[in-house]
């Protein structure tokens, strides 16, 4: 049996990183996957090709979570094709670093804009079709950085914590409709963006990260898994963070 056989989910940014190993995850564990991409209409059509290979339905949505009424739309359509929505992980997100004092307004409030509005956006979007089934589970990406600071990240950090408060609140009100709200705080995950960094600062970061690696995709997607499945049925309000110790 599949840890996910039958559930619909929703993952934003799906089409690479994080987002991407999420998707696949799920499909292998069963689940039917819309997701959402921003520009690269290729990379979405490729991740549709790969998911189907697992025998799931798939379809990639090119919609912008941090538009209020895009989100709405999406989740009516994304209702229409696949019948329910079970699952909703809020992974979009982007970074503009700065230090304090040289930090654009214009780049807070993006930041701000795409990383937590759009958790407000997606999650009012489905939680009229959870609460008439009584049933479903929303993950929400946070950070490290969200929990403990980062110098240079003040936007970023502010956008990440807000998801963590936004969560426990939607956790008390939806908790009596069997709706579950939780968030995953990633560590120093290793994706193509990292790739691109120098060698000798990337291993700089791994050396002081207690399992003395950075994490992969498959390890924020097997947390999802968890709390996505009826494995976690009693879990809500909760932050897990998956960092290999950096927290500790």
């Amino acid at each position: 049996m599949k840890l996910l056989e039958t559930k619909n989910a929703i993952i934003t940014g799906a089409t690479r990183g994080i987002g991407r190993g999420i998707a696949v995850e799920f499909a292998k564990q069963g689940a039917n996957v819309a997701f959402t991409y921003n520009s690269s209409v290729q990379a979405a059509e490729d991740l549709v090709k790969e998911l189907e290979e697992y025998g799931v339905k798939a379809k990639g949505y090119q919609s912008n979570a941090a538009d209020f009424d895009a989100a709405q739309e999406l989740a009516k359509e994304v209702l229409k094709e696949f019948g329910s929505i079970d699952v909703l992980i809020n992974n979009a997100g982007i970074t503009k670093d700065n230090l304090l004092m040289r930090i654009s307004e214009e780049d807070f409030d993006k930041v701000i804009e795409v990383n937590l509005k759009s958790v407000f956006n997606l999650t009012k979007a489905v939680i009229r079709p959870m609460m008439k089934q009584r049933n479903g589970s929303i993950i929400n990406m946070s950070s490290v950085v969200g929990l403990k600071g980062n110098a240079g990240q003040s936007n970023y950090a502010a956008s990440k914590a807000g998801i963590v408060g936004f969560s426990k609140s939607v956790a008390l009100e939806l908790g009596s409709r069997n709706i579950r709200s939780n968030v995953i705080a990633p560590g120093f995950i290793e994706t193509e963006m990292t790739g691109q960094l120098d060698e000798a600062v990337v291993q700089s970061w791994r050396d002081a990260i207690p399992l003395k690696r950075g994490g992969q995709p498959e390890d924020i997607a097997n947390a999802c898994v968890f709390l996505a499945s009826d494995m976690s049925s009693y879990i809500t309000g909760q932050t897990l963070s998956v960092d290999g110790g950096m927290l500790t």
